[in-house]
């Protein structure tokens, strides 16, 4: 697995480089030895690498470079057949078997994308869901401490949202749960990370947002909340509790911890108001 994530990671080109180095080698080393030897199974290697990394358009370019490349050394090898077209047929063939191979990888490549995809999101509202938002929050407080950057979160719980429930029904319930997505996402910039946490608690990551600018998203997305459900005629108020770090803590929970006790206090409090804090000083570089 580590060895899959390392290629992965490296530039497209430079892999497209080392298959089609790969075929060409083959290529020779298919020459050198002649037709008592065959390497056919190796062509797989770079087909594979180029189809999953890369993509399966390049993994059908390799596939025809993987024919043709098979097909001249092995008529250059040969000094006769029974019969003129069989190097032309038995070409065909490995064409055929490395084109449905590349097929079948880059649907499974898709498949497997998909359901990581569907896996990190929230089924009912579109939006990422517990697990996607500590693997990115993880990510990010690594970020923060490494380049001394501020980093804000804020827990947001819907107020009374059984009244809904109750009264209106769950498909109103749903509803409200995925245009307060809806209008928290348009708020928010490329980068920002916005998740359903649970039931009616979201949570949202601001990287690289200090308490003052934090402070100015927090209540444009309040707003933005409130005239929603008014005009849906939904009764109900938003609770936010906000940290902003200048020396972010060490792990996810104690993020979802302060901001949590924070949310609370302000449901404790009277509901539908914003409580925002900053902590610590800017940590030392990390180097």
């Amino acid at each position: 697995m580590r060895l899959l994530e390392t290629i992965g990671r490296q530039p497209k080109a430079l892999l497209v480089f080392i298959g089609l180095s790969l075929v060409m080698l083959l290529g020779a080393a298919d020459f050198l030895t002649g037709p008592d030897l065959s390497f056919l199974i190796f062509y797989l290697i770079p087909v594979f690498l180029i189809t999953w990394f890369v993509g399966g358009t390049a993994g059908a370019l390799i596939s025809v470079i993987s024919a043709v490349v098979w097909f001249l050394e092995d008529v250059l090898a040969r000094s006769s057949y029974i019969h003129p077209l069989i190097p032309y047929w038995n070409a065909a063939v490995k064409l055929g078997f490395f084109l449905i191979l590349t097929y079948l990888l880059s649907k499974m490549k898709n498949g497997l994308e998909r359901e990581k995809a569907l896996a990190r999101r929230d089924e009912l509202t579109g939006a990422a869901n517990r697990r996607a938002f500590l693997e990115s929050a993880g990510i990010e407080l690594s970020r923060a401490r490494r380049y001394r950057r501020p980093l804000t979160f804020a827990y947001i719980d819907i107020d009374d949202f059984k009244r809904v429930n109750d009264r209106l029904g769950h498909s109103a319930g749903d509803a409200l749960l995925r245009s307060a997505t809806k209008t928290v996402e348009d708020h928010l910039r490329a980068f920002d990370f916005f998740a359903r946490l649970g039931g009616d608690e979201f949570g949202l990551l601001l990287p690289e947002t200090g308490y003052e600018a934090a402070e100015i998203v927090l209540r444009k997305i309040q707003k933005g909340l409130l005239e929603t459900m008014q005009k849906n005629g939904w009764p109900v108020t938003f609770s936010i509790g906000a940290v902003t770090w200048l020396s972010p803590p060490s792990a996810t929970d104690e993020m979802i911890r302060l901001a949590d006790g924070l949310m609370y206090s302000v449901k404790s409090g009277g509901k539908n108001q914003i409580r925002h804090e900053r902590f610590g000083e800017a940590p030392p570089l990390e180097r």
